[in-house]
């Protein structure tokens, strides 16, 4: 889902809420105005009538002091949802994202760093509890923009932003970068994947935990050869050597749903080919080719689907 209008949560429900005020208040004054234009150019093409300058002047009055009154009103409205917006989370979750040229980071904080998750791309929340975004900036400024849950917020480089996000209800709701943030911005998504507490808190245990051991020898094929290429340098995989973290960490890529921040479904196939070479789909992304065989690269793409 992503839609402005079609919300699924308190916060943003707010902003539609706003948005629809502002629209049929703007209709409504488009409307007079064409209906008095339409009245002068008739009046104009008939006979001059005597000129009544106090009712002229009153009419003025009357419309600058509806003017000023609607104007008023707006600011009302607008003052009531954004402080509604900025309202503090009581037992919300926090999640620092930080935003890089093209991917989303994403950790969970929790008190004991031990209990902290990473994960990229895929945001997953409850429903019904509040989560306090931390946005930080890697390189330039990006707009992290959910359109279902609330409004856009700048990340900043330098800077810590906030947001709250809710959601009312399951679903897969998706994201984007809002801010033009350089050559691959149109690829830079994020998907919200909202559930009910108990699937999260299964979620979230999983997340935790290393790296399955490679079930059968190909799998443990395609570990040694992530192992021996330069996979490593950039890429973490809890329970292996691996730990870098200048690429999204892998530990449990195979049960996200996309990969590339939203550019290719997830499958051995397509994990292959953006390792092959992924300037082919995202031009210009900090990603190096790998130059692998064939067979060294099935083995390596389908370990990684396999870590769930």
């Amino acid at each position: 889902m992503h839609s402005v209008v079609e919300t699924s949560g308190p916060l943003a429900e707010h902003i539609a809420r706003l948005f629809w005020i502002f629209v049929g208040i703007s209709a409504v004054v488009y409307t007079l105005v064409i209906a008095f234009l339409v009245y002068a150019l008739r009046r104009r093409g008939r006979e001059e009538a005597p000129r009544d300058t106090a009712n002229a002047l009153r009419v003025i009055g009357v419309a600058v002091g509806i003017t000023t009154m609607v104007l008023l009103g707006l600011g009302v409205a607008d003052f009531l949802a954004g402080r509604a917006l900025w309202r503090p989370p009581g037992d919300a979750m926090r999640v620092r994202i930080t935003a890089h040229q093209w991917w989303w980071e994403i950790e969970y904080l929790a008190g004991v760093p031990a209990d902290r998750v990473r994960t990229a791309n895929e945001l997953h929340i409850p429903v019904d509890r509040p989560v306090a975004l931390e946005l930080i900036s890697d390189d330039v400024i990006h707009s992290f923009w959910v359109p279902s849950l609330n409004g856009k917020r700048d990340l900043i480089p330098g800077y810590t932003n906030n947001l709250q996000l809710i959601a009312s209800r399951p679903g897969v709701y998706r994201g984007e970068c809002a801010e033009f943030c350089g050559f691959q911005h149109a690829h830079m998504s994020i998907t919200v994947h909202a559930s009910n507490a108990d699937e999260f808190a299964r979620w979230q245990d999983a997340q935790r935990q290393p790296a399955p051991a490679p079930a059968d020898a190909a799998l443990a094929r395609g570990r040694d050869v992530f192992m021996k290429s330069t996979c490593p340098q950039c890429h973490t995989v809890q329970g292996t050597d691996a730990a870098a973290t200048l690429g999204p960490d892998l530990t449990h890529v195979g049960s996200r749903q996309r990969i590339a921040a939203g550019t290719l479904a997830m499958s051995p196939a397509n994990l292959a080919a953006w390792i092959r070479n992924p300037q082919s789909f995202k031009p210009g992304t900090r990603m190096p080719p790998a130059p692998l065989s064939g067979d060294d690269l099935g083995a390596l793409s389908n370990w990684l689907v396999s870590l769930q």
